[in-house]
């Protein structure tokens, strides 16, 4: 699929956009989320995971502080995590993150401009921008 944007006026909608695009991945994928604070990336997962695993959507949130978050399903797993407080490749390989790779679930990051050279060539990314207070353009680049 060639980049495909979506546009929001809420958090609930950016959710739904999220439960729709969730339908294209499978174990063993990797989606980058870009945007700034505030963007929605949160909101995001948690309409992925209410696709992916909705017995864990009440589970999402940010993992700022602990960098990653654990969704476990009974298939696969969703890893979630936030680049935010992370300082460098060091500190990626004291989180285990590339451990996570071979798990076979789907590993989310947020913050991923940080890391964008470290993440799979592979990957599919959704980018979040602002639009006032309210209103969000997502882009989404699946790659296929």
């Amino acid at each position: 699929m060639a980049e495909k944007s979506y546009y929001s006026s809420s958090a609930a909608e950016t959710e739904d956009i999220a439960f729709e695009l969730a339908r294209s991945l499978k174990a063993g994928d990797t989606l980058a989320l870009y945007g700034e604070m505030g963007a929605g990336k949160t909101a995001f997962v948690r309409g992925l995971v209410k696709q992916l695993l909705p017995n864990c959507v009440r589970l999402v949130h940010s993992p700022t502080f602990a960098i990653v978050n654990e969704y476990r399903g009974d298939e696969y797993s969703v890893y979630h995590f936030d680049f935010y407080r992370i300082k460098d490749e060091e500190d990626l390989y004291s989180v285990a993150f590339y451990d996570y790779f071979d798990r076979g679930g789907i590993i989310v990051t947020e913050w991923s401009e940080l890391f964008d050279d470290l993440l799979p060539t592979d990957r599919k990314k959704v980018r979040i921008v602002k639009d006032g207070e309210n209103g969000r353009h997502i882009y989404a680049d699946f790659g296929d």
